[in-house]
């Protein structure tokens, strides 16, 4: 692109027509920092601070159930070793991810069209009223008790799966509005931050229920422990109920006949990179945490329960540090360039553990010290950017639901991989679930350099206005907005981006 046809950041915020919530518009001269004027500029940037710090809250619940399983597993096997086999494992094991699935696809497409709002508040719901289910579980048989656990456990799956679109858009668009320059760090630091460190504390909850009831009453350790994780989406229940939809959603919505193929066809490359990637990183990521617990278990000679949770704690605490290299890194590398440094860690520790897993084994903590640089380097590339790419590589009016397929393709990785780990582990010998890794670390740097668009962490309004003029290029002519910043899409576009819209035709 030459000099000449590149937009300047005056002529991109310069629209044509004074219509409210476009760029550069004042829509209350007594609030110019007013978002439109049924809301003082006040009242949405405590909605903006509220909706960051809440989306971590909210994420931590979610980290906390994705792990939950990953020590009540080697809890099952002991408790109810007969009818606790494989097969029930890995059924247990992926409700949470098929409801988790389903929740991605139909929150990521509720939170565009009915707003952020009405999509966290759903979730949080679901994971209260599911985790409530799941704790008081039982059944005339332990595998009556096992199948409704599993029910119970997909409801909650669909809510955490809900919040990964509802939550993470939400805190980027009020990132975006709050603290443009470091929204990257900000966003990590409250989604994937939060995520990463519900492993850890699934572990430590789980050591102090254990120590105060004891061994001799699993079931009720169990059942505490997934207790629990009912009362952390409550915390902010109340704040969520409050909050209001971002100044871009109420900008840029599309509430009714959204143009699908005119999205994909802007959006393809992008879609192809994010959801590869989160394929990839899920399904090396995800069963290595459900049952990285019975791997340890496998390696430490005559461990009991307690001293397993101990290895476990460790393991997610060298993974823990990742996430803040991540968010340290993603503006002074670029988001792409970390995500290939991520996936390069796979790699690396992926061959080491993998081509000399019998010497390593013999020493137990240099097996969990290179074990939890491999997920550490998992949290600081594909963990921390994923969900920051697909919160600004689309436009607000379909932000919600290219972020929900692309991490719903992440966890039928995640399913693909918890369904594939025992029988790589039988058939080709542990030491391949970590080649298989390393494997997945080369495809996940391809399928980043060549897909993947390479995020500069500019205003997200600018891709918004972007979209908009490509639309209406295209020949769309609805609605864009919500109450009084509803607007048709081709009202208010700054020339120099319908110019550059009409050039990509």
């Amino acid at each position: 692109m030459s000099d000449s046809d590149r937009i300047s950041d005056e002529e991109l915020h310069t629209p044509t027509e004074k219509v409210a919530g476009a760029p550069g518009v004042v829509a209350v001269p007594e609030d110019p920092a007013a978002p439109s004027r049924q809301v003082s500029s006040r009242r949405q940037r405590l909605s903006d601070l509220f909706t960051i710090f809440c989306a971590g809250f909210a994420l931590i619940s979610d980290g906390y159930q994705n792990n939950l399983m990953t020590m009540t597993n080697v809890l099952f096997k002991k408790e109810y070793a007969a009818q606790y086999t494989s097969a029930v494992s890995t059924q247990v094991s992926n409700a949470l991810l098929v409801g988790e699935i389903l929740g991605q696809i139909t929150i990521g497409l509720t939170c565009d069209y009915l707003g952020r709002k009405v999509a966290i508040v759903t979730t949080t719901a679901l994971i209260v009223i599911g985790g409530i289910l799941a704790t008081a579980s039982n059944g005339v048989t332990i595998l009556g008790m096992f199948w409704m656990l599993t029910v119970c456990r997909g409801i909650v799956g669909f809510g955490t799966g809900g919040e990964y679109p509802a939550s993470s858009t939400s805190a980027s668009e009020a990132a975006n509005e709050y603290t443009l320059k470091q929204r990257g760090p900000v966003f990590i630091l409250v989604t994937n931050l939060p995520l990463s460190f519900g492993g850890p504390l699934a572990v430590i909850v789980f050591l102090i229920v254990i120590s105060a009831a004891g061994q001799n009453h699993l079931s009720t350790v169990w059942r505490v422990c997934f207790g629990i994780g009912c009362l952390l989406p409550l915390t902010v229940f109340y704040f969520r109920l409050k909050m209001l939809n971002s100044k871009l959603y109420r900008r840029g919505a599309i509430k009714r006949r959204v143009p699908y193929m005119l999205v994909f066809r802007y959006y393809w490359k992008s879609l192809i990179g994010t959801c590869g990637a989160w394929f990839l990183y899920d399904f090396v990521t995800f069963p290595n945490g459900v049952f990285s617990g019975v791997i340890i278990s496998s390696v430490v000679s005559n461990a009991d329960i307690i001293k397993t949770a101990e290895y476990q704690l460790l393991l997610g605490s060298i993974a823990l540090p990742g996430v803040l290299i991540g968010a340290w890194l993603c503006n002074r590398l670029g988001r792409k360039n970390v995500m290939m440094l991520g996936f390069s860690g796979y790699l690396v520790f992926g061959l080491i553990i993998g081509c000399a897993y019998d010497q390593i084994t013999k020493i137990i903590p240099l097996f969990i010290i290179f074990y939890g640089l491999m997920l550490s380097f998992g949290n600081l590339g594909p963990g921390d950017m994923l969900g920051l790419l697909s919160s600004e590589s689309y436009a607000t009016a379909v932000r919600g639901t290219c972020y929900g397929i692309s991490a719903a393709l992440g966890k039928t990785g995640a399913a693909v991989g918890t369904e594939a780990f025992t029988p790589i582990q039988n058939n080709l010998g542990k030491r391949w679930t970590f080649i298989v890794a390393a494997i997945c670390g080369v495809v996940g740097i391809l399928v980043t350099y060549f897909f993947v668009k390479d995020v500069k962490g500019d205003d997200l309004a600018n891709e918004d206005e972007a979209f908009r003029a490509y639309l209406v290029a295209h020949g769309w002519d609805g609605e864009m907005g919500e109450d009084d910043l509803r607007a048709l899409a081709d009202e208010g576009i700054p020339p120099a981006v319908a110019g550059a819209a009409e050039v990509k035709m």
